[in-house]
């Protein structure tokens, strides 16, 4: 059997309610030579159920730690190139993949970093750039040979963050596409960023004046 071009790792957590529209995001994709790996981690619902149409493996974790689970997802990835997503996220563009497999082919990178829209920060269209790389890894996508032994540590909150300072460290060649690719939802209550953001001092409504965490011409979306 052939590897597939992609592996794309969704690290998922009692997402039952709202997962399935990221995975129709992929499964909606033009370029279709990918698996898509779901792991459940610690979900006392049923994302599993949930998640069974879409997914080619789903694999149950109990860490409580998204890094820990996508550890998993890169355990048993077999494609040539690692994407994540997280749960309650989208790729904007059907093309999404396309686009990555064309930079992957035809470019001799490691690594691709591609933009992206941010629902709900004070900018809500936060963009990489060159001198301005979001740390985040569902962001960028990996050769999986140049990941190798990397992995995410056991912390609770970004875990992101040493992942990628041990990638950089290889030293890995990378390209930038101004194309915003992916749709990253900071609005979701309950989410491990709007917590972490929350615990740390700084609530939704201290950030955008909102008490829904809304920015002002953004209440359209509050069912998003």
């Amino acid at each position: 059997m052939s590897r597939p071009f992609f592996s794309v790792i969704v690290p998922a957590h009692n997402s039952e309610a709202f997962i399935r529209r990221g995975l129709r995001s992929i499964r909606e994709q033009t370029f279709t030579d990918y698996e898509l790996i779901v792991v459940c981690d610690e979900c006392s619902d049923n994302t599993a159920k949930a998640v069974e149409h879409y997914a080619d493996k789903v694999i149950t974790t109990h860490y409580g730690m998204d890094g820990l689970a996508r550890n998993e997802g890169i355990d048993a990835a077999d494609g040539y190139w690692i994407l994540f997503m997280d749960d309650d996220d989208w790729y904007l563009h059907p093309e999404a993949f396309r686009i990555l497999r064309d930079a992957a082919v035809y470019t001799d990178a490691d690594m691709i970093v591609y933009n992206f829209i941010w629902q709900g920060w004070d900018d809500p269209y936060y963009r990489n750039g060159f001198g301005r790389v979001n740390i985040a890894v569902w962001s960028k996508c990996w050769r999986r040979d140049f990941i190798g032994s990397t992995r995410f540590p056991a912390i609770p909150f970004t875990s992101d963050e040493p992942f990628m300072q041990e990638i950089l460290s290889k030293k890995p060649r990378a390209i930038y596409l101004d194309q915003p690719l992916y749709y990253y939802n900071y609005l979701r209550k309950g989410s491990q960023t709007e917590i972490h953001n929350r615990e740390g001092g700084r609530t939704d409504e201290q950030r955008t004046g909102d008490p829904d965490g809304l920015p002002a011409d953004r209440h359209g979306d509050r069912d998003a």
